[in-house]
């Protein structure tokens, strides 16, 4: 868990922290009849969870990109960053300087306006610092240029090759670019390199519903999930106290000791199962870790084991769970468990199967992958 200091004024947080969250999947140990003993992360009733990194940045206010308020120092934490989770107060109970509000108040459709708007002047930015470079490149170096100006951002060829026939932009007469073709380019590869997903913050507030409804009207082409952080905490309190049994994401939890629970913890509890869990289906964090993880990123989990024995030399039962990118091969896992296994790769076992694979086999997800190798 991240440990991160919670305050109603702005800054708060002004070093990014770092810390793990997790997403959630079906475990694997139903096939093999077995419970899994997870090395990293955790695993109940099934539903396995499995660690990711997790960056929370300093708040950005308008004008970030002209280096207004802490806006170098957020758009640099950002730059290692697959997938933005923007957290906006869909109770309108905080406005743009970060400052606490009546509920209401102040319309969060802003929030969502200006980090879309810092975000794409970021990339327009480098983008037209490093045009009179890029304009000269020959056609067949154009799309490289383009990347390596981009490179600390992760930018890779393919991305700009998609990006130029999405807006059907001439490679061949890129000089000839219009200062409003550069930008819109700008634009279009940021929505690329680093999407953006809304989480709807604080539907425990009357204020959030109509608010919620406001913000998909007004960008359907955002995936916004309304969320409830601090019920979300409190449910996990509770469940690690052993009051209630809770699974992240589950849209219910079962009372275990209701005589330990006083009044305004019982109050509580039920606020938390008929305000949000009825009506949202879950609290939203969950969803909203997976949603960024397995639907923005395609990334697919799979597991570690051996054809004769699923556990490792320290007894712990189908104990890793790699998440790799779409796409990836035996050959790519091996290199995510170890270089030298990759070095050394021979072939590699479908657990599931019991049929060697080479190593262009493309991984499935949940797969169960064994590698035989010399090193």
């Amino acid at each position: 868990m991240i440990e991160v200091a919670i305050a109603p004024y702005p800054f708060t947080t002004i070093n990014p922290n770092e810390g793990v969250g997790y997403v959630k999947i079906h475990c694997v140990e139903d096939f093999f009849h077995v419970k899994c003993k997870p090395a990293h992360g955790f695993c109940i009733n099934g539903n396995r969870f499995v660690p990711v990194k997790l960056l929370d940045v300093a708040g950005l206010v308008p004008g970030a990109h002209e280096g207004k308020g802490l806006g170098n120092q957020f758009l640099d934490d950002l730059r290692q960053a697959d997938v933005l989770i923007h957290i906006v107060d869909a109770a309108g109970a905080t406005n743009e300087k970060g400052e606490s509000v009546p509920p209401g108040s102040y319309d969060p459709c802003n929030d969502v306006e200006f980090l879309e708007n810092e975000l794409n002047y970021w990339y327009a930015g480098i983008f037209e610092k490093n045009w009179s470079k890029i304009s000269k490149q020959t056609t067949d170096n154009a799309d490289k240029a383009i990347a390596e100006a981009f490179s600390g951002l992760g930018i890779k060829i393919d991305m700009v090759q998609k990006t130029i026939d999405k807006l059907k932009l001439s490679e061949k007469q890129l000089r000839y670019w219009t200062p409003e073709e550069i930008k819109q380019f700008a634009f279009e590869l940021r929505v690329m390199a680093k999407p953006i997903i809304i989480a709807a913050n604080k539907i425990d507030l009357p204020s959030a519903k109509e608010n919620i409804k406001r913000l998909k009207e007004k960008f359907p082409h955002y995936v916004i999930v309304p969320c409830s952080a601090e019920s979300e905490l409190a449910l996990k309190e509770a469940a690690k106290k052993g009051l209630i049994e809770y699974i992240p994401g589950e849209s219910d939890f079962k009372m275990l000791k209701p005589e330990e629970l006083n009044e305004k913890q019982k109050k509580a509890l039920e606020f938390i199962r008929e305000k949000i869990l009825k009506v949202w289906k879950s609290t939203g964090v969950q969803d909203v870790l997976n949603t960024a993880v397995f639907d923005f990123l395609k990334y697919i989990p799979v597991y570690t084991g051996s054809p004769n024995k699923l556990e490792d030399s320290e007894g712990r039962i189908l104990p890793d769970v790699f998440l790799m990118p779409p796409n990836s091969t035996a050959y790519n896992f091996a290199e995510k468990i170890h270089t030298d296994l990759a070095k050394g790769f021979v072939r590699a076992i479908n657990v599931k199967t019991k049929q060697t694979v080479g190593k262009d086999y493309l991984l499935k997800p949940n797969d169960v992958i064994y590698i035989v190798s010399t090193k």
